[in-house]
């Protein structure tokens, strides 16, 4: 008996592969609660309701500040104190002052000196990064995709030419 395991929303037991890679949900509640962008702060959250455009976090920061301003780095409306956001001033205090992102070219990518953590040896803001991520991730996910394809196909052309007694297509 192949072993269960649990959603993160419902507790219902699954097995694995009926479980989301990355939050390990199942398919009722990937459903039900999508993920989607703050409308403020950008990040991914998890969907309450569908009425609901922000993440829990700015939605506290809303009732304690009210809405917020464009931050002066990223242009991110999420600056709820002051004129710059959490991750912006979080990101200076940490790597100093903010240079230009290669990629869009504004004033926000903050250089952490290790080359590692460079996205292709690019400096880039943080949503710069996360859209290039993305980019890869469906590029990558094609190229799988195309090469399942593209091996059955094969495998099936392998098949066809034996069940025709090894006669070529074109005749």
């Amino acid at each position: 008996m192949a072993a269960l395991y649990a959603c993160t929303k419902c507790h219902q037991r699954f097995p694995f592969e009926a479980l989301s890679q990355g939050q390990q949900l199942c398919k009722e509640c990937r459903i039900a609660h999508p993920v989607v962008k703050c409308t403020y702060c950008r990040t991914e959250y998890q969907q309450e309701s569908k009425t609901n455009t922000i993440c829990k976090k700015c939605a506290q920061n809303v009732q304690l500040y009210g809405t917020p301003k464009p931050c002066q780095y990223c242009n991110i409306i999420a600056a709820f104190i002051g004129n710059k956001c959490q991750r912006c001033t979080n990101s200076e205090k940490k790597y100093g002052p903010p240079y230009s992102c290669e990629q869009c070219k504004q004033q926000c990518a903050f250089d952490r000196k290790d080359d590692r953590k460079k996205v292709d040896g690019k400096l880039l803001c943080w949503l710069c990064t996360l859209s290039y991520k993305r980019v890869l991730q469906k590029t990558k996910e094609q190229r799988k995709h195309l090469s399942i394809s593209s091996r059955a196909s094969h495998q099936e052309k392998e098949q066809y030419s034996r069940l025709s007694g090894g006669s070529h297509y074109n005749r």
